[in-house]
Formats: C-alpha cells, sequence, structure tokens
C-alpha cells in the first residue's frame, strides 16, 4: 500500500529538536521524503502498523501532529505531480 506521511514537529525546544530527528528518521526508514516534512512510503500492512505506532510513540500529542493518507491505488493515476519530481521508483531498475 502507498501511504504519505507528513508532520509537524514543535522545534521550541531541544526535546522537539529530538523529537524531529527521530520523526524524519523513522518516515526515512519507510519511505522517501517528498518534501521537508512529508514523505511517501510504499509498505506491506504490517509495516504500515509498524511505522505509525514508531511515531505515535516518538512524538508530544499537545505539542506535535501527525497524518497518515493511505493513497488509491494505483499511485500513478491518483497521484500528479508539477515542478520537480525527486522521488525514485523501487519497483523498476535502478540503473547508476
Amino acid at each position: 500500500m502507498n501511504v504519505l506521511i507528513s508532520y509537524d514537529v514543535s522545534t521550541e525546544t531541544p526535546a522537539g529538536r529530538k523529537r524531529l530527528r527521530k520523526v524524519a528518521q523513522a518516515c526515512q526508514d519507510f519511505g522517501q521524503r517528498v518534501q521537508k516534512s512529508v514523505f511517501e512510503c510504499s509498505v506491506s500492512e504490517a509495516q504500515f502498523e509498524e511505522v505509525v505506532r514508531r511515531l505515535v510513540d516518538i512524538i508530544e500529542k499537545t505539542e506535535d501532529s501527525l497524518r497518515v493518507y493511505r493513497l488509491i491505488e494505483p499511485k500513478e493515476k491518483y497521484v500528479q505531480v508539477y515542478g520537480l519530481d525527486g522521488s525514485v521508483d523501487f519497483d523498476e531498475p535502478l540503473v547508476l
């Protein structure tokens, strides 16, 4: 399944900045960054549950915001990109 994860973590304190780094790292473990606080992830149901659990455990619910959207398949039909697209299709061969 394809999911879109966006977050807004308060960085007014050192603890907030640490949470921001942890949230970004957790997202990078499952997908790729498409904007500063937005990640696209292609995950199984088990991976989806794991990433959501990890993120919910990291954020401070009274200060931070986390949104997770399940994208309609096929993503190519429903997601339109205008301008720069730095995403990589991991289902296709990668030529370096």
